[in-house]
């Protein structure tokens, strides 16, 4: 763990680290993870796998990197669960740099997550209820920093560190849009004009 030190901790995220008035015009999709209005439509999962056993294989590892690559949202998801109604939420989250994951919590008492960096390196925040960072965790495959594991209602967003990186996401279900997530209501949300100057903010704080 490496926590950010940058200037004084009792200061908010908003004033450490985005230039000012950043924040004014953000807008927000409230419970759910759509893309802006504004935005095109695309895809935001591969078709989940089936049968009774799962392998991860090099064809799937490029077909998801390459679907990743072509996307707006520069990731796309495959449902490792075999039903939305699974009672253990399991995915391959494939990602691209460009992308980031909204700040958010789980607000359900049972809405434990686990994440495993499979290939490339990500960087995981924990963040205070105003937004200021509590904690930077950089994860990388291949190595003892590949896994984290949090409790529900922790505020934590992701940016991703290099191309090609594939995360593993473990949550209990059963999946309900309606309660699964909240969003941070001081962060940019995707597809808002300040959501670039967030990310780069937040990728700042992994040299």
């Amino acid at each position: 763990m490496r926590p950010c030190l940058i200037g004084d901790q009792t200061r908010s995220l908003r004033d450490r680290c985005f230039p000012a008035g950043i924040f004014e015009s953000v807008a927000h999709p409230g419970m759910n993870d759509a893309p802006s209005p504004s935005a095109p439509p695309h895809a935001l999962a591969l078709p989940a796998v089936t049968g009774p056993v799962y392998t991860l294989s090099a064809e799937d590892l490029h077909r998801g990197c390459e679907a990743a690559r072509h996307s707006p949202r520069r990731r796309i998801i495959l449902p490792l669960h075999r039903t939305q109604d699974a009672l253990v939420q399991r995915m391959l989250n494939f990602m691209q740099p460009g992308t980031w994951v909204t700040p958010h919590r789980h607000p359900l008492p049972h809405a434990i997550e686990t994440v495993q960096v499979l290939r490339g390196a990500l960087g995981f925040l924990i963040f205070a209820p105003d937004g200021t960072v509590q904690a930077t965790y950089r994860l990388a495959a291949g190595g003892a920093g590949s896994l984290l594991d949090i409790e529900p209602g922790l505020w934590h967003g992701m940016v991703v560190l290099e191309p090609d990186t594939v995360l593993l996401e473990i949550k209990r279900g059963p999946y309900d849009a309606a309660t699964d997530k909240e969003f941070a209501a001081w962060a940019p949300a995707e597809g808002n004009p300040a959501a670039a100057a967030a990310m780069d903010a937040w990728l700042g704080l992994f040299p």
